[in-house]
């Protein structure tokens, strides 16, 4: 009787036991070459699998953070699945070595607001998913970082992760527009207090000048008005003595200048803006998504906080959103309590470390959980600019 044939990686190396499972493969890419030709079968997957938060793993979204944000120090490491052969599991890693260990992240951070791996539903999905775990370990891996995982992904299934505690729990927010839009303002799912407060605040705003609300399609003016958003955002959280190294990093404002500006337009990046006399003074760049709008950065100048911009602009996101064809507006994690007053929902959001050798282990067990803790204590006697520089990734 003829032997049965050894199961193996399209590397060629021998995965442990059993035969080839229906034609399925499994592979780690690396390099911009590599990245760029998986293109069109990456658009492919995403269009026929992709979630709606998955657009933070889209091909277009993460080729601006290659340009923006990947280290010298950073390497791709693209875990690429195959059923007789076509495209149906990738995730989108970069590895680095930190510590002694060899650690991989997801790709995006710190603009992505959710982390995930795109792949095909299915009754083989956790097979498939297994055996990306499995290539990690045999490539030297000791440690996944896995951030802002929902609960509703794909990663959020895994039988892995299920076992694993998580480092970090949160919830992102989302309103139901069908509920919170009507067409003079907030809807009646807000109490009449809110509803008579945003026409109030409408008519101090009319003081300051003629109020105007626009969207901005994508191009040179995209490109200003969102470098002017980033700006108006710091110039808040300096104003509130909030630390915010992603914001502060020029990069983040480089990244969204660019999104604005692509003609490609493939990022679902929209931009819309409250002006008075003709100047922008509150400014949403959203992402849509298969129906859903995901509010990235909602910033207002500063000088109208009295006037109370900010809920005038929020509602005005919301209503942009929904006029675009958007069932849902998803406010992204943290849950802070002004996202909460406009929420229909929330989803568990939960940050992993994963270890994949026993170095990875030693590493969860007792580096990291004394690690963090130190940390935190000695960002809080640091100087603000200390912290802000040390914070800044890359």
């Amino acid at each position: 009787m003829p032997a049965k044939p050894m199961r193996r990686d399209a590397d060629g190396s021998p995965l442990p036991g059993g035969e080839v499972a229906a034609g399925f493969s499994v592979e780690i890419l690396s390099g911009r070459d590599a990245f760029l030709a998986l293109k069109p079968e990456w658009d492919a997957l995403f269009a026929r699998a992709g979630l709606p938060q998955q657009l933070f793993q889209s091909h277009a979204f993460l080729r601006h953070w290659y340009d923006h944000y990947l280290p010298a120090s950073g390497r791709l490491c693209l875990v690429v699945g195959r059923e007789a052969g076509r495209l149906v599991m990738l995730w989108p890693l970069e590895r680095r070595r930190r510590l002694g260990l060899e650690l991989v992240r997801l790709m995006g951070a710190p603009v992505a607001q959710f982390g995930d791996v795109l792949v095909e539903p299915g009754p083989r999905r956790e097979h498939w998913l297994e055996r990306g775990w499995e290539v990690l370990r045999r490539h030297g891996v000791d440690l996944v970082e896995l951030r802002l995982v929902r609960a509703d992904g794909a990663l959020g299934h895994c039988n892995r992760l299920s076992l694993t505690a998580p480092v970090v729990s949160q919830e992102a927010p989302f309103a139901d527009l069908a509920l919170r839009v009507a067409p003079d303002g907030p809807s009646h799912a807000y109490p009449p207090r809110d509803r008579s407060g945003y026409r109030r605040r409408l008519r101090r705003l009319a003081e300051r000048g003629e109020i105007a609300f626009t969207s901005i399609a994508p191009g040179e003016e995209a490109r200003a008005l969102a470098e002017r958003a980033v700006a108006m955002k710091r110039e808040a959280l300096a104003q509130h003595g909030v630390l915010a190294p992603a914001v502060a990093d020029p990069r983040f404002a480089r990244f969204f200048a660019a999104l604005a500006a692509d003609p490609d337009d493939e990022t679902g990046l929209r931009l819309s803006a409250v002006t008075c006399s003709g100047r922008p003074v509150g400014i949403d760049l959203s992402f849509d998504c298969k129906g859903r709008s995901f509010g990235h950065v909602i910033a207002s100048d500063p000088a109208f906080e009295r006037e109370g911009l900010g809920r005038v602009l929020i509602h005005h996101a919301f209503a942009s959103a929904r006029a675009r064809g958007n069932s849902i507006f998803d406010l992204l994690a943290p849950a802070d309590p002004y996202k909460r007053e406009h929420a229909d929902g929330a989803v568990p959001v939960r940050d992993f470390t994963v270890p994949l050798s026993w170095r990875g282990q030693l590493a969860c067990d007792l580096a990291l959980p004394r690690l963090r803790p130190t940390l935190k204590a000695i960002a809080k006697r640091l100087p603000a600019s200390w912290v802000r520089r040390l914070a800044t990734p890359g």
